[in-house]
């Protein structure tokens, strides 16, 4: 069975002449377990597109089923629950004044789910943090460290789906890999599905297996990973991106 099923998916902004389409009919399937990857350029669409499946805009038309149930505007808390998003900036993303305990047990007590504190610490020890860190606030925590706990927060409800939306984009490179492998290894280890919005193409191209070009609110092509790693792709835009991805050469530069 498909997990994430999207059928000529629109997203608009501002109504009359003022209106603004951000995404334009966009169709895709994501199987269960796969990483499906948006790539393209800033105001492209990719995170709008992220928005309206984790049901934070509702300005949507088309169709949205996940793991073979049709999804509306307004949703249930089970449906909620099954998909949970890790956002880009983990200096943002957590409250300042909330200690990761207490960061960790508000979506616990939104869903009514008992064995809280057992439910903290199991998954803490599953992002590789310590228990203690429970008490600790986020400016107490490097970058690496508060994603690791946002990644925590969207684990907490045992979701079938992560939406991850740039979950490295703002850390440094070193620690780039270790959130990426450790996504990497939450996947197999969880049976998770992701979608993962970067500009990135060496991101898309580790944790994908396949890959969404976007150019204007649309789909200019899906890649596979190896067409990627072969270059073996077909619009010149992924070319552009893929050729941006490998730095700079003058010979390039200059066609």
């Amino acid at each position: 069975m498909t997990m994430i099923s999207v059928s000529n998916l629109a997203v608009s902004f501002d109504s009359g002449d003022a209106r603004k389409h951000v995404v334009k009919d966009v169709s895709f399937a994501v199987e269960p377990g796969e990483t499906f990857g948006l790539v393209g350029e800033s105001g492209c669409g990719k995170s709008t597109v992220l928005g309206a499946l984790a049901g934070r805009l509702k300005n949507w038309s088309g169709t949205i089923g996940v793991d073979g149930e049709a999804i509306s505007r307004k949703r249930s808390p089970q449906q909620l629950a099954k998909q949970q998003m890790v956002f880009q900036d983990p200096f943002g993303s957590l409250h300042p004044r909330h200690t990761i305990g207490r960061t960790l047990l508000e979506p616990l007590e939104i869903h009514g789910l008992g064995q809280r504190q057992e439910r903290v610490e199991a998954v803490l020890r599953d992002v590789g943090l310590p228990a203690s860190f429970r008490h600790r606030f986020p400016h107490q925590l490097s970058g690496g460290q508060r994603q690791r706990v946002a990644i925590a927060r969207a684990l907490i409800l045992r979701p079938r789906i992560l939406l991850l939306d740039e979950p490295t984009s703002a850390l440094d490179v070193s620690i780039q890999a270790e959130i990426l492998n450790l996504l990497k290894d939450l996947r197999e280890r969880e049976k998770l599905t992701y979608i993962l919005v970067s500009h990135d193409m060496a991101v898309i191209a580790h944790l994908c297996n396949r890959v969404a070009v976007m150019q204007d609110g649309v789909f200019v092509e899906i890649a596979t990973r190896e067409q990627l790693l072969k270059g073996q792709v077909a619009h010149a835009y992924t070319r552009t991106l893929l050729d941006g991805s490998r730095g700079y050469v003058p010979t390039r530069a200059r066609n």
